[in-house]
């Protein structure tokens, strides 16, 4: 008797637990998170939020970096994830616009994130509405010897005016003021980016990057009127060595300043440099008028419009935006939060960074390969670079551009 009673209670149980069991949604995640760091912060997210919600389970798609571009064209148009992982700015306005990329506005303010994530919401959104959730950037700005400094009897500088001025100390000394490689192009556009958002702005910038502007506008003439007046103390040989050569430069003391990405620190500290050798400044100021905008470099997360699970989409977009979440991410990849209420690792570089990203009225440009279509940017980055080999082929250099701009965007 005792038997058939546990028998049946188990039964019972059994018959209790399968459709709960049965419920169970899934919500499918791609993501190109293929790297070591990326996939271990993926890794936490994804258990994080099955622990709070245990009635969904994450099914998720790895790709790696490439194969995923191509991928996902394919994956969008003929099975849509609930989820995926994409870039900001120009990067993310072509889905945008072909509708394939779902409005989450609604997200946004049931969860108070237009003030969270103020950093880098025009990175994000289109005509006023939003179509991401950014989760992670790292800063641009300049990174210099301290020692250098040191020697030649100079303070930080808080106007590219006061730049100048220490780069005519510094060459006294026998010291490049500014190193950079543009062996693969992409430094120069680092530096051209910072002197037009100090220029003319982050609305200027992004109607450039977008091919409202011509390049023969006189606007973009004063920015390269800027950058020629430190082309006489830069590395002569830039277009011939890669970012990694110049480090080195600045790790040895022959440079004193170089325009980098936050990604750089562990190259100078694997070179020897350490947070008491090791400085980091904000791109200095231009234009006193112009509202302080920032190089970011922006990852975020999307919800195509074929999503089919679209209520548990929204829930795991509202988790990825989350303060705590942002914060353990984060923690994990080596980079920024977003979110302005998460906390960064104690590193001097990247404190530094979340408070000058944090606090940058002006806007959060991405880079100049993601704000320009491939084109434009390729043309863009070898123009700079030959503009700082030669620059009294400005000129030529601009109707070039300016005649691959009509072409680019058609207008």
């Amino acid at each position: 008797m005792n038997i058939l009673k546990t028998t049946a209670l188990a039964a019972l149980m059994g018959a209790l637990a399968f459709p709960a069991f049965a419920e169970q949604r899934t919500l499918t995640f791609n993501t190109d998170a293929s790297d070591p760091a990326p996939k271990a912060a993926f890794e936490a997210l994804v258990k994080g939020f099955e622990a709070k919600y245990p009635d969904v389970h994450v099914v998720v798609n790895t790709f790696d970096h490439e194969g995923y571009k191509t991928a996902m064209r394919n994956f969008l148009s003929a099975d849509p994830p609930d989820v995926m992982t994409w870039y900001s700015g120009n990067r993310m306005l072509p889905f945008v616009k072909s509708g394939q990329f779902m409005d989450i506005s609604d997200v946004y303010a049931d969860n108070n994130l237009k003030e969270q994530l103020a950093s880098a919401l025009k990175a994000v959104s289109s005509d006023g509405k939003e179509y991401g959730v950014p989760y992670s950037y790292y800063q641009w700005g300049i990174y210099y010897n301290k020692d250098v400094y040191k020697k030649a009897g100079v303070e930080v500088p808080k106007t590219w005016d006061q730049f100048i001025e220490n780069c005519k100390k510094f060459k006294a000394i026998g010291v490049e003021c500014l190193t950079t490689g543009t062996k693969a192009l992409w430094p120069a556009a680092g530096i051209f980016d910072y002197l037009d958002l100090r220029q003319n702005g982050y609305e200027f910038h992004m109607k450039l990057t977008n091919g409202e502007i011509p390049w023969t506008d006189p606007r973009v003439k004063d920015v390269f009127a800027q950058w020629k007046k430190v082309l006489p103390y830069t590395t002569s040989n830039a277009a011939a060595i890669d970012w990694q050569d110049a480090a080195s430069n600045l790790v040895q003391g022959k440079a004193a300043n170089y325009v980098m990405g936050n990604f750089a620190v562990a190259t100078f500290k694997e070179g020897g440099m350490t947070d008491a050798t090791l400085g980091f400044m904000d791109f200095p100021e231009i234009n006193p008028d112009i509202p302080r905008a920032e190089e970011a470099p922006t990852e975020s997360m999307h919800i195509p419009s074929g999503a089919k699970n679209v209520a548990d989409a929204k829930k795991f977009m509202a988790y990825v935006a989350s303060p705590e979440v942002q914060t353990q991410m984060n923690d994990i990849l080596g980079q920024l939060p977003v979110n302005k209420n998460s906390t960064v690792a104690d590193d001097p570089y990247l404190q530094a960074g979340f408070k000058i990203l944090s606090t940058a009225p002006g806007g959060i440009s991405q880079f100049f390969d993601r704000d320009a279509p491939a084109q434009m940017a390729k043309a863009g980055m070898e123009g700079f670079q030959e503009f700082m080999a030669y620059p009294d082929h400005l000129d030529q250099i601009l109707d070039r551009l300016e005649k691959i701009r009509k072409r680019v965007y058609k207008n």
